[in-house]
């Protein structure tokens, strides 16, 4: 008997377990994969990440995984001006110094060994249904590596399954809402040009309002992609894999590109957004990262929101262990703290979303940015969360901008 079952060993679950252990719980770690294994992802480790990883000291770890170190961050507008913001030379005391790209086929790994460490774990194996007793999930049933049924019990299940979560399925708790949920389309090319400490995201016309990126991963190997909402790929029939090899041919990228390789195909996946408000907690359930629709609407970052939802759902089932109340109302504690931290940022972020299929808004701030210290000193305190980011639904902040 476990404390916590957790399904699914990415970022959110391996996170879970970890800080479980550190609270004297004793959990079970599943996942379907054998690792290490690949994620389609941007790879982008910022802001929350980083903090959660120095937090459980580490980020020497984190130093020594082969990828890219990333010290700026830059953005480009429909005109193709760009804004640069030095993270290094921020002079907004809580912003990150720097961030990473690690590909998730050896950061995902590095933290799923680390949970080993803390928790029972068994990947391979597949979960096909939860065990319920009195309409509380107590327990799953799956399939390991050889194929042999088993049954495992706990007084909460944790599902960290990503979008197509077979924990909130089984739980009755959402249906994905293609309204609220974006397709990214990702593939790694190697000798791609100026590669140097930058992450890059163009909001060019090809693809508004969504974006392109460039984000160095190690060596001379680029995680290149795009990314849009799912519903406007619907209704525009938007092929992504046909428009990123478009901006990559265009006039303002096929110099960087001209001596570029892909690596491998590309891989699609799907991001559900934060921008409504999903049901993530049920008796002796908790939905964590992307199986709750965490992703940040306007910047599609995930892993942060993931990290910090399993640090919250092992301090929820502390409380809810010493209660001995794993109930749905009990268990909304996880719902109310996860949302207090997090849900402001993610409402502006739906906004910004919405601001972003604006060419002329685009074009006005990154313009006046790209030339302007002060605006870009405004842009760097809302990234440090020093400023806050509801200023830029405020038609105040443009005014700041023109005068600054």
């Amino acid at each position: 008997m476990y404390d916590a079952i957790i399904v699914g060993a990415g970022p959110g679950g391996s996170s879970a377990a970890i800080y479980s252990n550190k609270f004297g719980l004793k959990s079970l770690l599943l996942d379907k994969s054998v690792f290490p294994r690949d994620k389609v992802c941007g790879d982008a480790l910022s802001g929350k990440s980083v903090k959660i990883l120095d937090e459980l000291g580490f980020i020497d770890d984190i130093n020594k995984l082969d990828g890219a170190v990333i010290n700026r961050i830059i953005f480009g507008n429909p005109n193709h001006s760009e804004c640069e913001l030095d993270l290094a030379k921020s002079r907004h005391k809580e912003h990150i110094s720097n961030g990473y790209v690690i590909p998730r086929f050896l950061f995902d790994d590095y933290l799923f060994q680390k949970a080993k460490q803390s928790s029972d774990y068994k990947d391979g194996f597949t979960v096909t249904d939860l065990i319920f007793k009195d309409n509380y999930a107590i327990g799953v049933i799956g399939t390991d590596k050889n194929g042999i049924e088993r049954e495992y019990y706990a007084n909460v299940i944790m599902g960290a399954d990503g979008p197509n979560s077979i924990v909130s399925k089984k739980a009755g708790l959402y249906k994905m809402d293609m309204n609220h949920t974006a397709i990214g389309v990702r593939c790694y090319y190697e000798n791609v040009g100026d590669l140097t400490d930058q992450i890059e995201l163009h909001y060019v016309n090809e693809i508004n309002p969504g974006y392109f990126w460039i984000f160095p991963s190690g060596g001379k190997t680029a995680n290149i992609g795009v990314g849009l909402q799912s519903n406007i790929i619907k209704q525009k029939k938007k092929n992504l894999f046909k428009i990123m090899k478009k901006i990559i041919k265009s006039q303002y990228f096929y110099k960087r590109f001209k001596n570029a390789k892909p690596i491998g195909k590309p891989s699609r996946w799907s991001l559900p957004f934060g921008s409504i408000k999903r049901r993530n907690h049920g008796n002796g359930v908790l939905l964590l990262g992307d199986a709750a629709g965490l992703v940040d609407p306007f910047t599609g970052e995930g892993i942060g929101n993931a990290m910090v939802s399993g640090k919250i759902a092992a301090q929820t089932l502390l409380s809810s262990k010493s209660a001995n109340d794993y109930s749905s109302k009990y268990l909304s504690r996880y719902d109310k703290k996860l949302w207090n931290f997090i849900g402001s940022e993610l409402r502006v972020s739906t906004k910004l979303l919405k601001l972003a299929r604006s060419k002329f808004l685009l074009n006005f701030v990154i313009d006046r940015a790209a030339r302007n210290n002060n605006t870009r000193n405004i842009i760097s305190g809302m990234l440090a969360n020093e400023i806050p980011k509801t200023e830029l639904s405020n038609p105040l902040f443009y005014l700041k901008i023109l005068f600054s």
